[in-house]
């Protein structure tokens, strides 16, 4: 096999990172991908920064031993906490992971609070606070939400209902007394919960993540390195889980839909 014929794979501690899955299949549809979900093993983020760097590497062997040409990690704590040990082992693939979209969501003026919704180690995490130096926080205009037990809602195949608007609620409340300028979604299961979060703060505030940005270069990388996919036919979406049981495989390829 040619080696721009080879699929890309993505990883994540769960099911979120379909959400990036999800942008790069309508952006490079005649892409092939294979995706690993570590939903054993989820959420990242309450884990050790050690913890994680041990989970992304066997993650990256696995997706390694399918043939991969490219790595995405759809996951921002993954990022946080490995991607710069990833690149330094893994010299020979181009590996891309994401961030918070917090400029964007700064670029947009608008005035109000940015609440940064992430996982607690996200949030605690170097990468992150730089982030938020570089866009300047000197007026606390941005606002780290941590949203501890969300990943494993949504791990549940809780994207909608009662349970969902109750717990989003309980985490915005105090914010919906201030003007709310922007919401970025920093971790990838998130975006699952969009349209709820919307229904919550109201539709007219900007609810933004890096999906698109984080696909847009990936696809750069590989226009780069020569490695694009010219087949007239569309690729296929492989999705591994490490549960391995039917109930978290299906809901791999729903959200893929969504």
């Amino acid at each position: 096999m040619e080696k721009n014929q080879k699929p890309i794979g993505f990883f994540d501690s769960g099911v979120g990172g379909i959400s990036v899955l999800r942008e790069a299949v309508r952006l490079m549809p005649k892409e092939s991908y294979v995706y690993f979900g570590d939903s054993k093993n989820a959420p990242y983020g309450t884990k050790t920064v050690e913890e994680v760097q041990e989970l992304s590497f066997k993650a990256t062997e696995f997706l390694l031993s399918k043939g991969v040409k490219a790595l995405v990690v759809a996951c921002n704590t993954a990022t946080s906490a490995a991607i710069i040990k990833l690149r330094d082992k893994y010299k020979d693939i181009p590996i891309i992971g994401i961030e918070p979209a917090l400029k964007p969501a700064v670029e947009l003026n608008r005035p109000g609070k940015i609440l940064i919704m992430a996982t607690p180690m996200t949030l605690a995490e170097k990468k992150f606070n730089n982030l938020m130096k570089k866009y300047g926080n000197n007026s606390g205009q941005i606002r780290p939400l941590p949203c501890p037990g969300l990943v494993e809602l949504i791990e549940d195949g809780v994207i909608s209902g009662r349970r969902l608007e109750d717990y989003l609620r309980n985490r915005v409340a105090f914010y919906m007394q201030e003007d709310i300028a922007a919401v970025v979604l920093g971790c990838t299961h998130f975006p699952f919960i969009k349209g709820t979060l919307s229904g919550i703060i109201g539709k007219d505030i900007p609810i933004i993540d890096g999906s698109v940005g984080t696909v847009n270069q990936l696809k750069r990388l590989l226009e780069d390195e020569n490695l694009l996919n010219l087949s007239k036919e569309d690729g296929s979406v492989t999705i591994y889980n490490s549960l391995n049981n039917d109930k978290i495989n299906a809901l791999g390829y729903e959200l893929l839909k969504k």
